[in-house]
């Protein structure tokens, strides 16, 4: 039997961020009955760039499906303008009659489609609900995209990111220092800025026991100029992007994971910290109230609110034992989401759908 031919469609390998990371693994974890291409649609750079990059995606497509070359046309979709790029891309595959797999990851999605005028958003709901299949990251957005696009119920199939779990996680007993780490995009979404001025409010002598580090690009100069003003530059740490070596590494020396976000799909980042058994302070936006439950598998603040983040952060740098056993909690709240048993599943959708 023939393995089914894939085209998976969606950001640059090489671009920082979640999409990249879920295609990776996918490619990496595939099942040997499967055959997936990846096209590039996306990639940082210019706008020339940008539009060069997609021109050879559709070009690539068009040529697969022109050589019947494909079974399933499998699209990675964001927010942005990467909606009117897989919009064109599933067109084009209607035309040949195949199958459309969508994979949404978009964390700001509801704010760009209810930006658009009547007319974008009813042609933009009639083409997803053209795809033979949409994955989403919980049933929250399960929800959004079944209200507000009308796409139908059992057309939607939820499916959280997945992660590398590692074989065992460190001894975090008597951590001489607590270092609390941060991954994402440094900005106001994913609530850099709040963190910084939360932990610039615990008292000094909890500042003087614990580390903040923040890993990933973005607004690196205006966090850097918010720690200086607060007087945390011995207490803050930078890192700027870092890739998945080095992010194990930090996280296997971490004790607690920090993620005030909001707006999140299901954040990687999140996923792999409480893989490294780690207790995460979060956000209950997006897919995260599904994964977290406050207080049993980490802590759930309000977003934008930095006192209540700020007490949050305290009470694990002075509470062992909680840290401990939220730690041990979500290492075991993620076991499901192991990329083995994700493309096990990942491989009965693309059945499913053909």
């Amino acid at each position: 039997m023939s393995p089914l031919k894939i085209v998976m469609v969606g950001a640059s390998l090489e671009q920082n961020g979640g999409i990249a990371t879920v295609e990776k693994l996918i490619l990496k974890h595939a099942s040997p009955d499967l055959e997936i291409q990846h096209l590039t649609s996306h990639d940082e750079g210019s706008i020339i760039h940008r539009i060069t990059v997609f021109g050879r995606a559709l070009g690539a497509l068009l040529w697969r499906l022109l050589r019947k070359k494909t079974d399933l046309v499998y699209i990675h979709i964001s927010d942005g303008g990467s909606l009117l790029r897989k919009a064109i891309l599933t067109l084009l595959a209607s035309v040949f009659r195949k199958p459309v797999l969508m994979h949404a990851h978009g964390a700001e999605f509801q704010k760009t489609y209810f930006r658009l005028p009547k007319w974008a958003r009813q042609w933009l709901s009639g083409i997803f609900r053209q795809c033979d299949g949409f994955i989403v990251l919980s049933k929250t957005w399960k929800d959004f995209y079944t209200l507000n696009l009308g796409l139908e119920a059992e057309q939607v199939i939820v499916l959280p990111n997945p992660t590398e779990l590692p074989a065992e996680v460190p001894n975090r007993t008597n951590s001489p220092q607590v270092r609390l780490v941060f991954f994402g995009r440094i900005g106001e979404r994913k609530g850099a800025f709040d963190l910084i001025r939360a932990f610039a409010n615990l008292p000094a002598e909890l500042k003087n026991r614990s580390q903040l580090i923040l890993a990933g690009d973005g607004e690196l100069e205006q966090g850097r100029k918010l720690v200086e003003s607060l007087n945390l530059t011995d207490r803050v740490t930078f890192l700027g992007w870092i890739d998945a070596q080095q992010r194990d590494a930090l996280l296997a020396k971490a004790d607690v994971f920090v993620l005030p976000s909001y707006n999140e799909g299901l954040p990687m980042a999140l996923l792999e910290a409480m893989g490294w058994g780690l207790p995460a302070i979060t956000t209950p936006v997006g897919g995260i109230p599904e994964l977290v439950i406050s207080n049993q598998n980490g802590l759930l603040v309000t977003p934008g609110d930095i006192q209540q983040l700020s007490e949050a952060m305290q009470s694990l740098i002075e509470n062992e034992t909680l840290r401990l056993s939220l730690g041990n909690a979500a290492r075991q709240t993620v076991a499901c989401f192991d990329v083995r048993t994700y493309c096990c599943r990942l491989a009965g959708i693309y059945r499913s759908v053909l």
